[in-house]
């Protein structure tokens, strides 16, 4: 497993809707570190996928990621589905070709969302079969209790995938403090903490 870069990334936040949001672990942690990663891809220029797991059962995306995700300048795209997993959805493949195409080196997808033990786990899963790498931010992933949380993101380490958080994301895409957006980063981390 590699270092995330810039260059290579694609974030991908998973179905923070309504009636799930009303029922998770933590619930503002999840919210808090989101909205900072998505700060992040914009300050780095990486793109993001927003997805809904069906909408009109679940409700719409929490107001303040829907938000911030409409606020995004960089290349985004919004998937709707109903397949748990993000891979049985073929628009969800389009996006992530057409947003971070297959080059040389192997695409870095960074994964938020919810529910841990079901969409988010079944998506990793599908998407390191797909050939890529896959960072998992456990700040703002979450389920209906902390077990299903914890053993979720067990079984996402055990299948391949890097567990990391939103300030390792940024400092991992900096690099170096001579970045040009690094004081950008510095200031989005002094921010005040998640507090979940």
């Amino acid at each position: 497993m590699e270092l995330l870069d810039s260059g290579r990334s694609v974030l991908v936040v998973i179905d923070l809707q309504g009636k799930l949001m009303d029922v998770i672990h933590r619930p503002w942690l999840v919210v808090e570190a989101t909205l900072r990663l998505m700060k992040l891809a914009e300050l780095f220029g990486v793109p993001v996928v927003l997805t809904e797991q069906y909408p009109k059962g679940l409700g719409p995306t929490q107001a303040e990621i829907r938000a911030g995700f409409d606020a995004l300048t960089v290349p985004k795209r919004y998937v709707d589905k109903t397949s748990f997993g993000c891979c049985g959805e073929p628009a969800f493949l389009r996006a992530l070709d057409e947003l971070r195409p297959r080059a040389r080196a192997t695409r870095q997808v960074l994964v938020a969302g919810i529910e841990a033990h079901v969409c988010v786990l079944q998506t990793v899963v599908e998407l390191i079969h797909h050939g890529n790498q896959v960072h998992v931010s456990w700040d703002a992933v979450s389920g209906r209790g902390e077990e299903y949380r914890r053993h979720a993101l067990e079984r996402m380490a055990a299948a391949g995938a890097a567990i990391t958080n939103h300030e390792s994301v940024g400092f991992e895409w900096a690099r170096d403090k001579n970045h040009p957006r690094f004081r950008e980063l510095s200031t989005l981390l002094k921010d005040g903490q998640p507090s979940g």
